[in-house]
Formats: structure tokens, C-alpha cells, sequence
């Protein structure tokens, strides 16, 4: 399980518009780095509709914001179109990425039992350490939760 001062681990992943987003070429800038489990769905949509509407704050506090599920890039395509987002969206379609951040878990809705992506949230240092962890996530006023934790920060 990951910690506060561990090192991100890195990725690269497919994202929407057909190009690629890695950490690795984000060193230098904060990311904030949340995980969702699908595109268009309420909690989801609202996640990213309140990052998008920050999304200049968090341009001006310094950070990028990327968000990743385990959709096409086709579907995040979709997705941004349909609700006008203003962030990038990576496709981790082999859940390679969820697992290595530890948010590719078991989960239980109406008393049946699979796995899926755990909503979570890793606000990442210009130097590529975990600043912040924010687990199990509920979607409304979670995008000013990680505003505010970057403007104290």
C-alpha cells in the first residue's frame, strides 16, 4: 500500500484526444492524480465536472490534473465532449496502473462481491513523491478538498 513520501510509481497510459500522458513527462509540475471507476456515471461525472470547473485554480496553484479509469480513450473522448471537462483523462484499460496505486480492489454493492477502482485521489510533488492520499472519496466538494490542500500546501 502506498504512503505519504513514497515515490509515485510511473506510468503511461493512452488518453483522450489520442495522445499519451505519463508521469514521468509531468516531473516538474504537481499532479493531482484521481482515480474513478467509469465514465458517465453520476459520482464520477460529478468529480470531474468539479475539477473541471477548478481547473484554472489548479493551473495557478501549479498542478496538472489527471484523472484515470478504466475506460477507452474513445469512451473519455465521449465523456469530455458530452460534459465540456477541462482536464486530461488516461485510460488504464489493463488496470496495470490502478493496482500498482493499490485502488484496484474488491468491492460489494447489493451483496455481491467484484473488483473495481476504488475512488481515490494522490496529490503527487514536482519531484514525483505522494504529498497526499485522499481514500474511498465521495465525488461532491472532493475537487475544492484537494484545492485547498494544495493552496496550504
Amino acid at each position: 500500500m502506498l504512503e505519504v513520501g513514497d515515490l509515485a510509481p510511473l506510468f503511461d497510459l493512452p488518453s483522450d484526444g489520442g495522445g499519451r500522458i505519463g508521469l514521468a513527462a509531468l516531473r516538474g509540475r504537481t499532479v493531482v492524480l484521481y482515480f474513478y471507476p467509469k465514465d458517465d456515471t453520476e459520482g464520477c461525472t460529478i468529480e470531474a465536472r468539479e475539477f473541471s470547473a477548478e481547473a484554472s485554480a489548479f493551473e495557478r496553484a501549479g498542478a496538472v490534473v489527471v484523472g484515470v479509469s478504466p475506460d477507452s480513450p474513445k469512451s473519455h473522448d465521449k465523456f469530455k465532449t458530452r460534459h465540456e471537462l477541462d482536464l486530461r483523462l488516461a485510460s488504464d484499460q489493463d488496470k496495470a496502473v490502478a493496482e500498482a496505486y493499490g485502488v484496484w480492489v474488491e468491492k460489494t454493492m447489493y451483496g455481491r462481491t467484484f473488483m473495481g477502482v476504488e475512488r481515490a485521489t494522490f496529490l503527487i510533488s514536482s519531484k514525483g513523491r505522494i504529498e497526499r492520499i485522499w481514500r474511498k472519496v465521495s465525488a461532491k466538494g472532493h475537487a475544492e478538498q484537494v484545492l485547498a490542500a494544495l493552496r496550504d500546501a
